[in-house]
């Protein structure tokens, strides 16, 4: 079923580690051509693409800040220039960026948090869009949003919360409205994951207490959310799904 991925071309963001590196991964070993995209972390986005290589397939790594207007188009026009075109677009890039109780956000916090997490999407998801009109075949969006969007973030968290809630609506709305190109727009709802992000962001103790709140029993993985991402790329799995948001979370939440 897998083999529809064969010469798709697919830009990642945020692909150098965590979820981003393992969709990455995983779309490069099933034959899709991928555009690793990365901000800072260079060597590990170098090294997602060796492992692809390895798998057998393409891939080439792309740097830029998403986090500015110029920077979310910039990639997206350079991964489709080098690609051929674009079939599928992941908008995995974002972060939190620190905790911060709400009564201690400033200015320039809340922008930074906003112009990496909200406005990337959004122009991102912009240009995109003329590369699929333009080639009239259709499209496919896929966004990372959060658990994190439901239940509001844990400690000094709401306003990544807010952003990722921004994300889950404006993949309903996009969805909506992009459904008469052939676009479809979906989105996945990591739970607890244990990626670098929880590294920067979270203590053993904050951890523990995410897990013992899992009905699972333990923190997930950036693999065990790949499947999502692949169910939501699929046209032969998902062809008629649109405006969606998987929740991967062990049980965490359940809506």
């Amino acid at each position: 079923m897998f083999d529809e991925f064969q010469g798709k071309r697919i830009l990642v963001t945020g692909a150098s580690t965590g979820i981003g590196a393992a969709v990455a991964k995983r779309f490069g070993a099933l034959g899709a051509h991928v555009a690793v995209h990365y901000n800072t972390s260079e060597a590990p986005a170098r090294e997602v693409v060796e492992a692809i290589e390895r798998a057998g397939g393409q891939a080439f790594t792309l740097q830029q800040d998403v986090s500015t207007a110029e920077g979310a188009v910039d990639v997206v026009d350079r991964a489709a220039e080098r690609l051929g075109g674009l079939d599928i677009l992941v908008n995995n890039a974002g972060d939190m960026l620190g905790r911060v109780p709400a009564g201690d956000i400033e200015a320039a916090h809340y922008a930074r948090v906003m112009d990496l997490n909200v406005r990337s999407v959004t122009l991102a998801t912009r240009a995109a869009l003329a590369h699929f009109r333009r080639q009239g075949e259709g499209g496919n969006i896929i966004n990372t949003t959060s658990v994190a969007a439901r239940n509001g973030g844990g400690p000094g968290a709401s306003l990544y919360a807010s952003a990722k809630a921004f994300v889950s609506s404006f993949t309903r709305g996009m969805a909506k409205e992009l459904a008469g190109d052939g676009v479809r727009v979906n989105a996945v709802a990591p739970g607890v994951i244990v990626t670098p992000f929880h590294d920067r962001h979270s203590s053993d103790a904050q951890l523990e207490a995410m897990r013992a709140g899992i009905p699972m029993g333990r923190l997930g993985t950036p693999e065990e959310c790949v499947g999502a991402f692949l169910f939501l790329a699929s046209d032969a799995m998902s062809g008629y799904v649109t405006g969606q948001i998987l929740e991967v979370n062990g049980g965490q939440l359940m809506p």
